[in-house]
């Protein structure tokens, strides 16, 4: 019988029970794909990470969500699992700033961690922003939303944003319309077929703090319907508003998961590309045996 060291993270979290759950199978270059979407089925989150040997990378990364959908990108996926190995103390003692590579489907990213105060935080840099056709016709995304079309701006245009998955980027008008957002997952699907993008993130920014957003995040295209933190996104949010000439500096930070009841709080710094950082708390680990 096979034993893998497995548990939970809570990724982007500062007290447990925060930010955004990620279960981490340890070691898992024995599994098959089969096994790796029936264990991640059988945790039910919105993602797992199974960690794995690289002839490319210090680590391979692979994410499944819990419908069985391979999900790829530098988001919070793969900060956790980064923050589960330095925690679970295969990494050293991180007593200065040490970088690593991972392998995440055709990419080799760099990571970079740190311990502070007795924490472990990570930094990850992105791919380049890569824009994709702007949506023209915001009537149906209103409709899949189930807001008013007065609720959706114009500018900066809503567009898929891609520093390593594409999503759809909608500014509403304030953090109260963000959060009435109530998508029909059928018709948001068509319209995230019709741009190419994965996932749908909404946001609103403060005039009086512009270095912030308020965000949720849908994503029926891989079965989830709202994700609590979600790096893939905050990343190529945060190029694409620097692009536009909304942001006044290389930072940023996104509130995002506090409709759902976890808080996460996203920064991104423009090194050009995003860098995402974050901390994480291990609230769960055993053994999964097969």
């Amino acid at each position: 019988m096979a034993e893998l060291v497995a548990g939970l993270i809570d990724v982007f979290a500062d007290t447990p029970l925060t930010g955004n759950p990620l279960a981490v199978v340890q070691d898992a270059d024995q599994l098959s794909e089969e096994q790796m979407r029936r264990i991640a089925s059988e945790f039910n989150q919105a993602e797992t990470t199974f960690i794995l040997q690289s002839t490319r990378a210090d680590r391979r990364l692979r994410s499944f969500t819990a419908s069985g959908a391979e999900v790829f990108g530098a988001g919070h996926n793969a900060l956790g699992a980064w923050l589960w190995l330095a925690e679970h103390g295969d990494l050293g003692a991180l007593t200065s700033p040490q970088t690593f590579y991972q392998e995440i489907g055709s990419d080799v990213l760099p990571v970079e961690l740190e311990k502070i105060d007795g924490r472990v935080h990570g930094r990850m840099r992105q791919a380049p922003l890569r824009l994709l056709a702007p949506l023209e016709d915001m009537a149906p995304l209103s409709d899949a939303l189930r807001l008013d079309p007065s609720d959706i701006l114009s500018e900066p245009k809503p567009r898929p944003a891609d520093t390593g998955t594409a999503h759809l980027m909608v500014r509403m008008r304030d953090a109260a319309t963000v959060d009435t957002a109530f998508p029909d997952p059928d018709k948001l699907l068509a319209i995230l077929k019709l741009v190419q993008a994965e996932g749908c993130y909404i946001y609103a920014i403060n005039a009086n703090t512009p270095e912030t957003a308020y965000a949720r995040f849908f994503n029926p295209t891989v079965g989830l319907w709202e994700d609590a933190a979600t790096g893939t996104a905050a990343g190529p949010l945060a190029a694409y508003l620097a692009g536009e000439g909304y942001l006044e500096d290389n930072e940023f930070a996104i509130e995002q998961g506090t409709k759902m009841g976890r808080q996460s709080i996203l920064r991104v710094r423009l090194t050009p590309e995003p860098e995402l950082s974050g901390a994480g708390i291990i609230v769960l680990r055993g053994l999964i045996k097969l």
